[in-house]
């Protein structure tokens, strides 16, 4: 199946109109090389702390590093109806700040929760706010933050916002990124490719996992789920780390229940498709 069939029958099945898939039709396209880079980059490493589930079995729960002792709060933007992420945190005695201005309050009552009726996003008006202005106004103490959001998409315009001072103090990210397989067009190839330099100076990639709720997209060789859940280890962090090459993760667990997990696509993580002689910041 042709990319341009395969994206007009997930649009299909999403309710799309038609004047909307003209546009994306006449989008070009990013080269095999492009995508091969930009895979390459975000190769998971396993490093010498091993992977911890925190949260629910199943969507909501996440895997991290186990290195939560010294954390001083997490931030998690995108409260939906699920908080099992923080309260597992919580339990530990990590404060967690949460906001999603779709929601009245968290699900579940926590005497360590914060929550702030807002969006998270680029600008300050009166539903949204910047990840470097509700950290500042939370007075949180000094130390190590975690981040996990789940925004629906608005992630790309909150990571291009961030100051890198403010991000540098976050040691565990974890993020659901949304509409992965836009990389396959230039521009959202250039959107997620400025996204990960920016990132991938100080972090790495410890984790993937599909969200198995959506299919994957096939671009020529490459196969990409539209929907992952990506975690990233702070560099300083790991005394060592190697490509990880076995997928899915002993304690992944499939996001939507009522379908068939899959694992992370080969051209992610296979030494066969990742080329170490090209860099992203050449691509």
């Amino acid at each position: 199946m042709s990319i341009l069939n395969s994206f007009k029958n997930r649009c299909n099945k999403l309710g799309f109109k038609k004047n909307k898939l003209k546009i994306r039709r006449k989008a070009p396209l990013a080269s095999y090389g492009q995508i091969q880079a930009l895979l390459s980059s975000l190769a998971p490493k396993k490093t010498n702390l091993p992977l911890i589930r925190v949260g629910s079995h199943g969507d909501g729960g996440y895997l991290i590093p186990d290195d939560l002792l010294g954390v001083v709060a997490c931030f998690s933007p995108g409260v939906s109806k699920t908080s099992d992420f923080e309260l597992d945190l919580a339990k530990k005695g990590i404060p967690c700040y949460l906001a999603d201005y779709s929601v009245s309050k968290p699900g579940i009552d926590n005497p360590l929760f914060h929550f702030e009726k807002k969006f998270l996003g680029a600008l300050n008006d009166s539903i949204h706010m910047t990840l470097d202005k509700w950290v500042l106004e939370s007075q949180v103490p000094a130390g190590d933050l975690l981040l996990q959001m789940d925004i629906e998409g608005s992630e790309f315009d909150v990571l291009h916002q961030i100051s890198p001072e403010l991000l540098r103090r976050f040691r565990i990210i974890v993020i659901e990124f949304h509409n992965l397989d836009d990389m396959v067009y230039r521009g959202g190839y250039r959107l997620m490719l400025l996204t990960m330099q920016k990132l991938l100076t100080d972090f790495e990639v410890v984790h993937i996992h599909p969200n198995n709720s959506e299919p994957t997209f096939k671009y020529g060789p490459f196969e990409i789920p539209p929907l992952q859940e990506i975690t990233f280890l702070r560099k300083d962090r790991a005394s060592s780390s190697f490509l990880q090459n076995t997928f899915p993760h002993p304690l992944d667990v499939a996001c939507d229940d009522s379908m068939p997990d899959y694992p992370l696509p080969k051209c992610w993580f296979s030494p066969e498709t990742i080329s170490s002689s090209v860099s992203i910041n050449k691509a």
